[in-house]
């Protein structure tokens, strides 16, 4: 029953949070507003689908923001050198695996626990984007580029929602399909079991921090379309909001558990809130402090259900 209860709740609250917010402003059912949290959540949710791969191996990674600063930052480098967009999104989504295969390296091969790692690699990745730009934003690219975050297919559906598919219907088929996602669930789940059975426990660790390290990368290319700039400062607190998504969709902090659909749905509770809040006049602290206590009791839920299947075991 906790387990069923944990799997419904996200979808609950996601119908309840829009219900009171329509209620309150009925301007949020419109369907420019819906395209637009579609848009806005685009990248956070890109993000969570690789942080929700890394999380259930039992690692996490705080550098993300940073990654898709430096990302988006390589990539609009490429285009205001004169590089079509196709290259400069390449270059980012390059960037931002090297940044993963680094992470993955040093948690991995290393045997440094991910939360120091990536506390670290998230002040690197930023200088690194500051210094390489002077702390300025990128100029110059080409307003073809604006397609990627503005732009629609089929006329009415945005093309960031559709990348948005996209990568969930691959992290989906990478966790469900494949043997590298039975394997992710086993080293979250027991990560010395997984080593006595045969899993290369680093390879795999270090595969999953460059899947995410590459969305972030997708993401950051999205950001920077969003203004058509580089900008070195973007990203700036996205870590919270990923890792809360991942909560919020079922995901949990010891590892081992966690759904791309979850995934989805802890992100569009993030971007509802956010969106109804605006639209109701309510302050952006205010925001950070509900964020906040969200993930606070999303992982006592998960705590408390741990705990409790341990005393039936």
């Amino acid at each position: 029953m906790s387990d069923w209860l944990k799997r419904f709740l996200p979808f609950a609250s996601l119908v309840v949070l829009c219900v009171l917010i329509a209620a309150a402003e009925p301007k949020f059912l419109s369907a420019g507003n819906l395209a637009g949290v579609a848009r806005q959540t685009a990248v956070i949710t890109i993000i969570a689908m690789g942080m929700t791969v890394v999380m259930i191996s039992g690692g996490i990674d705080l550098s993300v923001g940073s990654e898709m600063a430096l990302a988006g930052v390589a990539g609009a480098l490429l285009m205001a050198a004169g590089a079509p967009p196709w290259v400069g999104v390449l270059g980012a989504l390059a960037a931002g695996a090297a940044c993963g295969l680094a992470n993955g390296a040093a948690v991995a091969a290393l045997r440094i626990p991910p939360f120091i790692v990536t506390l670290g690699a998230m002040g690197i990745y930023r200088g690194v984007a500051l210094l390489a730009t002077d702390g300025k934003a990128v100029v110059g690219l080409p307003q073809s580029f604006g397609w990627l975050a503005e732009g629609e297919v089929l006329g009415f559906v945005p093309v960031p929602l559709v990348f948005v598919v996209l990568v969930a219907l691959l992290t989906h088929f990478l966790l469900s399909g494949t043997r590298a996602g039975r394997y992710c669930y086993a080293v979250g789940s027991n990560v010395e079991a997984a080593r006595y059975a045969g899993v290369r426990v680093s390879r795999y660790q270090i595969m999953f921090y460059v899947f995410l390290g590459a969305l972030a990368g997708l993401a950051g290319a999205i950001e920077s379309a969003r203004l058509v700039t580089g900008q070195p400062t973007a990203g700036e607190g996205y870590e919270l909001r990923v890792i809360a998504a991942v909560v919020i969709g079922g995901g949990s902090l010891s590892g081992g558990q966690g759904s791309v659909l979850g995934t989805v749905v802890g992100a569009l509770i993030m971007g509802v809130l956010s969106n109804g809040a605006n639209l109701l006049g309510i302050s952006s602290f205010t925001q950070q402090i509900v964020i906040g206590a969200v993930i606070v009791l999303a992982v006592t839920f998960d705590e408390f259900q741990r705990r409790r299947l341990e005393t039936l075991s």
